[in-house]
């Protein structure tokens, strides 16, 4: 599902994760990233308790499996959605996009504890609207339901690095200093999910910071 990323056939995607799953089953909670409604049944038969859906599409499987299900918003495909994503009121519309499919999730019949939403922070979005996101997550919150946010060591922190002038780091994993600074503004936005890479340093950045602000957590 990154940028750019070349389709693989339901072949090759089962398996890449299945045995991954069957693995760490009973280790601890798992979800399935998957747009296929084949692969989330059988990510699902393995010992997955989460589709995190980026299509957005799969709430009937969900419903019908009664696991936790995470919308995520995303403008185009994997291959095409960061070729010029466009939108009129970046705010607006994926707050539109997101109700509407906790909507049709409800329909379907998931409660509502198992539905998580995701902005798709990096999937179809430029950095101003990355920004305009993380700025406005409590416009967000306002569908009453847990936000998750994905901004571990994503590009946008490189971009932001070069438009100051300063050199950005070579690779996503020296990333981790923007990546804290996201995450701690995620937090205060009304975050209830966070998906990182470098679990020990963020967590160790998010109980200083709750340190010091308690008021705001």
């Amino acid at each position: 599902t990154r940028p750019g990323a070349t389709p693989i056939t339901l072949k090759e995607e089962a398996s890449r994760v299945l045995p991954v799953i069957s693995a760490l089953a009973g280790e601890a909670r798992i979800s399935i990233d998957t747009r296929h409604e084949e692969i989330a049944r059988l990510a699902v038969q393995e010992g997955a308790t989460i589709i995190n859906d980026v299509s957005a599409s799969l709430s009937q499987v969900a419903a019908e499996l009664q696991v936790g299900w995470v919308a995520m918003h995303m403008q185009g495909t994997p291959r095409d959605m960061q070729v010029s994503p466009t939108y009129e009121d970046v705010i607006r519309e994926v707050l539109d996009h997101l109700r509407e499919r906790a909507h049709a999730c409800l329909k379907a019949g998931i409660q509502s504890h198992k539905i998580v939403l995701d902005p798709g922070i990096g999937f179809g979005k430029t950095l101003e609207h990355n920004l305009a996101l993380m700025r406005h997550l409590p416009a967000l919150r306002s569908l009453g339901l847990p936000l998750l946010l994905g901004v571990s060591r994503k590009s946008f922190i490189a971009q932001i690095t070069e438009s100051a002038g300063a050199q950005a780091a070579s690779g996503p994993e020296e990333r981790i200093g923007g990546t804290i600074a996201a995450v701690l503004r995620c937090i205060e936005g009304g975050a209830s999910v966070l998906r990182v890479h470098d679990v020990a340093e963020v967590r160790e950045a998010m109980l200083v910071h709750r340190s010091l602000y308690p008021e705001r957590l």
